[in-house]
Order: C-alpha cells, then structure tokens, then sequence
C-alpha cells in the first residue's frame, strides 16, 4: 500500500508512484521482491532485507540514490513478546517500509499510526522518516516510569524482610530486560545518526535538526535506562547483604543454643565417668541435683546473654 501526499493524502499503486511527489508505503518481503526494480532499489538491499542478523545489531548501508536500513523492533511494553523486523528504504520522495517479520501487526499498526499523525500540510521527508522513528519510541517514558516504580516496590519488599524465593529470578529478568532495551535505544541512535550525515544528499540539509531532535530522545531513554539498570546492581547488592545478614543471624542463633547448652555436655561427661567413690552416684537425690544444675546453668547463660543483648 502507498500513500501519495499531494494536495491530499492519496492512496496509489506502486506503478502511479511520482518521483517529484513524497510517498509512504508499507510493504511485506514478497511484494518488495516484485516491485524493488520498479522503485529503484538493487537486488543486494532486497536480500539483505532476508538474512539473519542479531536483535542488538542493525543494518545500515547508504547508496547512491536512496539508505538502507534494517531494524529488529521493541517495545518497552512488549519485552516479552516476539521480536519484529523492518527494513526501511529512504530515498528522494520516498519512504518504504518493507515488513520482514510482523508479530502480532505490530508493524503494519506502527504505519498506520503514522498515518493518522500526518498531515499532507508542510510534510516532508525528513519529517516522515522522525515521525516513524518517533511512533517507535512512543509511551516508553511510561513505561520506563512503571519500572522504576517496579523497583521501588522490590526495594521495599528487602526492606521489609518480604523477599520470597522468586526475588533472585525477578531482578535477574529486569537486568536482561534493561539491557535488551538499552541496545535497542544504541539501534535507534546509531540509524538517526547515519542519516543525519546525509552521504547520499536525500535529505534537504536545513531539515536534518529532526534527526537530531530524535537522536536527543533516545539519549535521554538511553540513560534513564543505564539508571534503572544500576539501580538494579546496587538492589541485588541489598539483596545478597539481606541474605547474608539473614546467614549471620541463623549462625548466631546456633552459636548462643551452642553454648548455652555445652555445659550439660560437660556434666553429662562429668558424671559417666563411673567412679566408685563419687558420692553423688548413690546419693538418694543426685538426679534431682544434676536435673536442676543443668537447668540453673542453662538459665544463668540464657539470661547472661539477654542481658548482653546477643539475643
């Protein structure tokens, strides 16, 4: 499908496609395959379009009369979905998006809210190419700002002793998280920054402070995220020292139970020893003797340490 904006926004087939008059279109692989040597672009672009690359890694090439670029795309609202992939293809008058992967129409819904943000009134190709790059990026400072509300509640469930067995597994998937969509952001900044230089001259160059304006987002999203992620650090830091004091406290624990009741063993060795002299042996009330010696020396140790405050 391509939209055509003239006087009005125009719905066109790639054949009525006017070179002096800017163009949107949204395509999937198939139908780039047959009408890529229509719109000018080579074979090699169209195949790069199917080859595997890493989701953290983008494809940028700049020809002569027209950039290339391939984008594995995010959102901060979907991490946990599967991952979509763009090509985009920039040239005079011309912006294509050709979808590689759509999960769910995720890209398809990302052009058509492109769609209904412009106006055929003083558009021009600079400023299509940011309002996609633009729609990308679109409520992810929400987003970002529920995180760190997210990790504000873990803060206090350390806090307060809540932490269950799952809390290790929780801050491990945020940190992955976290570092998924900051290299996302470096794609994004890398892609703006290619075509803020301009090599091929498809831009009008007293229009590229848009790019620069976008580039200046992502930093921003860029770094708020580098701040969650240390946040994260220094909470798996609290975490670990909660853990190690809960260790200490259980060893403590056992040390005083330890030692307040080693002197009974020591009685205990005393006494079966088995001499034939030892009085207390056939003495009418040496068990009750012995029963409440090591009861009054587990008290007097009980009550030392209390009074001590070690427990």
């Amino acid at each position: 499908m391509f939209y055509q904006f003239d006087d009005d926004v125009i719905s066109i087939k790639a054949d009525e496609i006017n070179d002096n008059i800017l163009t949107f279109g949204f395509v999937n692989i198939g139908e780039l395959e047959v009408i890529y040597k229509q719109l000018g672009f080579s074979l090699k672009a169209v195949e790069r379009c199917r080859a595997h690359c890493s989701f953290l890694a983008s494809d940028i090439a700049v020809y002569d009369d027209y950039s290339f670029v391939k984008i594995n795309v995010m959102h901060a609202s979907r991490m946990n979905s599967k991952k979509n992939c763009m090509a985009l293809f920039v040239k005079k008058n011309l912006f294509l998006i050709a979808s590689v992967s759509d999960n769910s129409f995720y890209n398809r819904d990302v052009f058509f809210k492109v769609m209904s943000k412009i106006s055929s009134e003083n558009i021009t190709l600079e400023k299509l190419v940011c309002s996609f790059f633009e729609e990308l990026i679109a409520g992810d400072n929400k987003e970002l700002e529920e995180s760190e509300q997210e990790i504000n509640r873990l803060e206090e469930t350390v806090l307060k002793n809540k932490a269950d067995r799952n809390f290790n597994m929780n801050l491990l998937n945020m940190k992955k998280e976290l570092l998924t969509l900051r290299g996302y952001y470096e794609q994004l900044i890398d892609i703006s920054e290619a075509l803020r230089e301009n090599e091929n001259e498809i831009f009008d160059a007293e229009s590229l402070r848009v790019f620069q304006i976008f580039t200046d987002k992502t930093v921003r999203l860029k770094e708020n995220v580098d701040l969650f992620r240390d946040s994260v650090v220094h909470l798996w830091d609290a975490y670990q020292a909660y853990l190690d004091m809960r260790l200490n406290q259980t060893m403590k624990v056992f040390t005083l139970l330890t030692t307040i009741f080693y002197p009974m063993t020591v009685i205990v060795g005393w006494y079966g020893m088995n001499f034939d002299f030892m009085p207390e042996l056939h003495w009418k009330y040496g068990y009750i003797y012995v029963m409440l010696l090591s009861v009054a020396v587990v008290l007097c140790l009980y009550f030392w340490f209390k009074k001590k405050r070690w427990f």
